[in-house]
Formats: C-alpha cells, sequence, structure tokens
C-alpha cells in the first residue's frame, strides 16, 4: 500500500469484546473463564499447557453435539475475580502483578502446578473475593 493522500475513514473496534468459535463437543459457561486451545477454539479453562487465557464469558455457550466453529462465545477482556487456589498455590498481595495459572474454569493458582497449567492472565489485585484477574 502507499501513503495517504486524502483522509481514511479508518475502522474502528473496541478491544473489550471478542468472538471465538467454541471447540467441538464443549460447553463454556456463562462467567467462566475462557482459554484458546492449539486450533484457536475457545475451550473453558482447565489444568492443561499450550491454553491463551482470553477472557470471561459473557454467556453460555454449548456445543456439545457440534463440530468445532458450529457454536461462538463471546468473551469479555477487562478484569475479573475468581477463585483463589489453596495452600502453597495461593495467591498473595506479593504476587500482584505475576502470572496465574489455570486450575479449572473458575480457579487460578500462583505456580503453573509442576508444568500441567496454562498461564491465563496476570494478577490485578487480591482481596476477600478472591483473585482479581487481568485479561488484555
Amino acid at each position: 500500500m502507499t501513503a495517504l493522500s486524502a483522509d481514511r475513514n479508518t475502522p474502528e473496534r473496541g478491544g473489550d469484546r471478542r468472538r471465538f468459535p467454541v471447540a467441538a463437543a464443549t460447553v463454556i459457561y456463562a462467567g467462566a473463564m475462557v482459554a484458546l486451545n492449539a486450533a484457536g477454539n475457545a475451550v473453558p479453562v482447565t489444568t492443561a499447557l499450550n491454553l491463551k487465557g482470553v477472557g470471561r464469558a459473557e454467556r453460555r455457550a454449548d456445543n456439545a453435539g457440534g463440530v468445532a466453529g458450529d457454536v461462538s462465545a463471546d468473551v469479555s477482556t477487562g478484569i475479573f475475580c475468581f477463585a483463589n487456589s489453596a495452600a502453597a498455590d495461593a495467591i498473595a498481595q506479593a504476587d500482584i502483578g505475576s502470572d496465574c495459572y489455570g486450575v479449572d474454569d473458575q480457579t487460578v493458582a500462583k505456580t503453573n502446578g509442576g508444568g500441567t497449567r496454562s498461564a491465563v492472565g496476570k494478577v490485578f489485585d487480591v482481596d476477600a473475593q478472591g483473585v482479581w484477574v487481568k485479561f488484555s
């Protein structure tokens, strides 16, 4: 392309909502942490490697009887509160700014569980409600 020589109406898109195809035989519940698998399909966060955390599901996406992409998931980025792991994997105030790792679709942990969990977001805050995770 060449440089502009006139005004251009450049399309804009807000970065807080995205839509992803859901993996085959998968249900993502409203409020769940969502990740993309190796094929780029949305799945609920689980203890697994090679997942990329992308945000929170806005509504249920039920693709239990379908092939990948039959259903799409509406996912929001931002800062959301999820359950804290326990014992040595519990996230503390000192972990703010660090990666957090997915245990399941509503729980995050301080460590990768000995190489079994994917980083899903950044610890934004920790309080009595749980861990506030930032997805971008």
